[in-house]
């Protein structure tokens, strides 16, 4: 469009852009646009999350298979390692200091290898979370995907990880002359349960140690003293016996306690429920939905900034 001036010029006039004056939030919002790594709303987090769930078995697989790829025994270790634990264990609590008095030889003996593997599980989930995001800053700054697949893909290989062990208890457990019957099958919802714990827990600590990265130095003295308050060389009930009650409800209703004893009561014949807390089932599921949802909105709320800084 052209106009002519009062001195004979040629002048051109434009119209008025019709996005003079918005603010850039406006413009964003006009032209579909976001924020890069912004934290997308919690449903749609989680349809994220379903949505690379081929992504989280495959990596989880993955980092199975190549954790023990340098060793010469290879996978074997995965068993090896809880069971060399649980004779270093049987040798200095269950013969020197005599930790599982209460107990006799063939209860005990299946009650260590239980607690030893099942508390591992855990042990090794919340490591694994820990070093989630620092582990992997290569990937998180290099891909846009959800930040929680690798916390929850380390507590999927943990989970693996855990079902090769079970071989080895199943057959500790019938060694010593505990057989297969339908109380063995309250071992798929107590370790169902405890992989949903752990992966909150895990997805906490991820957090937690993106922020903190020395936190991992750190983890090893805690989950070392949970270890010992957890029962999983000996009786907690038994070793307790004249201590204020509340000391012994407080370490029996501690969740990796109620997810060992879940199991133990499961598989050993002899170990009846008056070893169990009151209410065990509840304090499992609670414990599970618990730490399970508030570690996932925990984690997701920091979303946007992993990987910066």
């Amino acid at each position: 469009m052209s106009d002519t001036t009062h001195d004979g010029a040629l002048a051109t006039s434009r119209p008025l852009s019709e996005d003079a004056g918005l603010s850039p939030a406006e413009l964003a919002g006009k032209y579909g646009l976001s924020v890069s790594g912004a934290r997308p709303r919690l449903g749609e987090y989680v349809r994220q999350l379903w949505g690379r769930r081929h992504f989280i078995m495959a990596f989880s697989r993955a980092k199975l298979v190549s954790q023990y790829s340098q060793a010469k025994l290879g996978q074997i270790w995965q068993v090896a390692t809880p069971l060399l634990n649980a004779l270093v264990y049987y040798l200095i609590f269950g013969l020197i200091l005599n930790a599982g008095r209460g107990m006799e030889k063939g209860v005990y003996i299946p009650f260590l290898v239980m607690g030893i593997f099942v508390f591992t599980f855990t042990q090794n989930s919340l490591m694994a979370g820990v070093r989630a995001i620092p582990g992997n800053l290569g990937l998180v700054r290099a891909l846009h995907f959800p930040r929680a697949s690798l916390p929850i893909s380390f507590s999927m290989q943990q989970l693996q990880q855990l079902l090769y062990s079970m071989i080895v208890v199943f057959a500790v457990a019938i060694a010593f002359g505990n057989y297969p019957g339908p109380s063995w099958l309250l071992v798929i919802p107590a370790l169902a349960l405890q992989f949903v714990f752990n992966t909150g827990l895990a997805l906490a600590f991820a957090r937690a140690g993106a922020k903190t990265p020395d936190l991992a130095q750190l983890m090893p003295f805690i989950t070392r003293t949970w270890m010992y308050a957890s029962g999983v060389m000996f009786s907690i009930s038994e070793m307790l016996k004249g201590k204020p009650a509340w000391i012994t409800d407080v370490l029996q209703w501690n969740p990796a306690a109620i997810y060992m004893d879940l199991v133990r009561y499961a598989l050993i014949d002899d170990y009846g429920a008056k070893n169990l807390p009151p209410h065990v089932w509840g304090f499992a599921v609670g414990w599970a939905v618990v730490i399970g949802i508030g570690g996932f909105v925990y984690f997701w709320k920091a979303e946007e900034r992993y990987g910066r800084g």
